[in-house]
């Protein structure tokens, strides 16, 4: 399935100093992308630059001509032109076999394979049980991916979510960051194998929730890191994705070192917050991204957001809960990325 692609947008214009409640042509991935370039239900997308030339993209599950897919995929060569590819994860893994919560998929390669960390609910008769991390691997980058057999950590609420997996350039260390719900994202050492934690190793708290309460944000997730000249920045999103209350943005923080401190754009600049990508005109609630880089060296910020005119897939939808897949330009100023047009 070819996703069509509507009319050119530049979808974010200026950061609001204060939240408010809340590809597709054929040219150069250096040109301004068309957005929405995914039209369709494509929720926390997560690239990857695949040796076959394709980018992937990974999103959470959804329901499509009435059967649910439990971990979206979708291949692109140019970032813009989006051909959507089905199910990465066709079959259940044992655990959660009864249960339809597949969420934030996030893929690397490691050698000839590829390892897909992702949030799913386990099968329990305790519905008070929260989501769990999970680890599946496959042969191709678009699947089919098989789960380890077990999860690799489960705990309460929606702690466990928004996997993202990087290899530290500085120390070698296979590094794993997720979370968190109403509590800090986190950052743990891997095994060599990339199917465990480290033994001996604990997960570090690294950027966490307002503090005031009922202030913006009052939660974070999707964390999304990458190394940039001398630093690290960890993209990350919140805080009510979606829904009526819907009041989603991304912020950025950066550090010297992998694991941490995270210094935010609020606390380096004095800024009211840490946004550099929020809502405008008819998107609203954009967040939860991923990074990739074209051929050229240029930074693209995947994303999604609702349009406003669209905000259900079906009628009975709860509202803003349609996530369609954006692409703009990364640019970096003064040590900071900003995103075009913001």
């Amino acid at each position: 399935m070819v996703v069509r692609v509507q009319s050119l947008l530049s979808p974010l214009a200026a950061v609001a100093l204060c939240l408010a409640p809340a590809a597709s042509s054929a040219r150069s991935a250096t040109a301004s992308s068309s957005n929405p370039v995914i039209d369709a239900d494509f929720p926390d997308p997560a690239a990857l630059k695949a040796p076959d030339g394709f980018y992937y993209a990974y999103a959470t599950q959804t329901e499509r001509n009435g059967k649910w897919i439990n971990l979206q995929v979708a291949r692109s060569k140019d970032l813009k032109r989006w051909r959507l590819l089905g199910d990465a994860l066709p079959t259940k893994p044992h655990w959660a076999s009864k249960t339809q919560d597949f969420w934030a998929p996030h893929v690397l390669r490691d050698g000839g394979r590829y390892i897909m960390y992702y949030s799913a609910k386990p099968d329990t008769a305790d519905e008070r049980h929260g989501l769990c991390l999970a680890v599946a691997t496959a042969t191709r980058p678009e699947g089919p991916f098989t789960d380890m057999g077990h999860p690799l950590q489960c705990g309460e609420s929606f702690v466990n979510i928004d996997p993202m997996a990087f290899d530290d350039p500085a120390t070698g260390k296979k590094l794993l960051y997720w979370g968190s719900g109403f509590k800090p994202i986190k950052v743990q050492e891997l095994k060599a194998n990339r199917m465990a934690f480290a033994p001996g190793t604990t997960p570090k708290d690294l950027i966490g929730p307002n503090p005031a309460k009922d202030q913006f944000p009052v939660l974070v997730e999707g964390p999304w890191v990458l190394r940039h000249g001398p630093w690290y920045y960890m993209f990350y999103s919140g805080d009510n994705c979606c829904g009526a209350k819907a009041n989603y943005a991304v912020m950025v923080a950066r550090s010297k070192s992998a694991t941490g401190p995270f210094e935010t754009l609020q606390h380096a600049k004095g800024t009211p917050h840490s946004i550099i990508l929020s809502k405008r005109g008819k998107w609203i609630a954009p967040g939860h991204n991923s990074v990739a880089t074209d051929a050229r060296g240029n930074s693209w910020i995947l994303y999604h957001a609702v349009d406003v005119g669209r905000p259900r897939t079906k009628p009975t939808d709860e509202v803003n809960t349609r996530r369609v897949m954006l692409v703009d330009r990364i640019e970096w100023r003064n040590g900071w990325p900003t995103v075009r047009g913001n």
